[in-house]
């Protein structure tokens, strides 16, 4: 299978539905650069839910204390259940994951497979994390790394930024996708350069110079494994 192949054809919109108490810190992550501009185009739809908005009872409260005790509020089961029904009602179906250190660690493959979803729903947690039963409604459950958040509005937009790259016409130039690290697999990407050709001392190399395509590649594979090397020796060892 090709790169071109991976990428979701324009055709079909990747949609993307967030049930999170505080919708706000993703506003503006949403109204800036490509992902902006990929909901302008219609290549991409960002719907953004309160979870209050599903609770059900006056003080639209969405968490209390845990049973056995112990610091901290959970998440309650219900209004993220009445959330997630009322998104599938409304968008005919949805895949569900939940934003969570304790999943399945995020990689370039699992953005690929989730990619091929017609549309997603993250589901975030906070505070000491959501009820254990919340994970029933979940096909996937994802961390973005070995440490802990306050919440899972961060992890759902690298989600959202990650899956949103395979969608064709999302970054205008697919090559600039392609030459990223871990689209070859377990390899990172080489370094890259700019204008000015000296600064403060440091040239550019001249090879990158020389317009021999070939030697610019065999250049950046090289630099790419010594990097990988340097900083990630592991997925060499994998």
């Amino acid at each position: 299978m090709s790169f071109s192949d991976l990428l979701i054809s324009p055709a079909l919109m990747m949609i993307f539905d967030v049930l999170t108490i505080f919708p706000d810190i993703l506003r503006g992550f949403l109204s800036r650069g490509l992902i902006s501009q990929a909901r302008k185009r219609g290549l991409i739809d960002v719907g953004l839910w309160d979870l209050r908005r599903f609770a059900d009872d006056r003080h639209d409260s969405v968490d209390d204390r845990p049973y056995g005790g112990g610091p901290g509020m959970v998440l309650k089961p219900g209004p993220f259940f009445r959330g997630v029904r009322a998104i599938r009602a409304g968008r005919g179906g949805g895949h569900v994951v939940l934003l969570t250190s304790r999943g399945e660690l995020l990689s370039q493959d699992k953005l690929v497979e989730l990619s091929e979803k017609e549309n997603l729903i993250l589901l975030c947690g906070r505070y000491e994390g959501v009820d254990q039963r919340v994970t029933r409604l979940c096909q996937d459950q994802i961390s973005i790394g070995d440490y802990v958040l306050s919440g899972g509005e961060v992890p759902a937009a690298v989600l959202i930024e990650g899956v949103g790259r395979m969608v064709s016409g999302f970054v205008g130039n697919s090559g600039s996708v392609e030459t990223d690290s871990f689209y070859e697999k377990d390899i990172l990407g080489p370094p890259q350069y700019t204008r000015p050709r000296e600064f403060e001392g440091l040239r550019v190399p001249e090879v990158l110079l020389s317009g021999d395509h070939g030697k610019i590649a065999e250049f950046r594979r090289k630099k790419a494994e010594e990097r990988t090397r340097e900083f990630r020796p592991d997925l060499l060892e994998d």
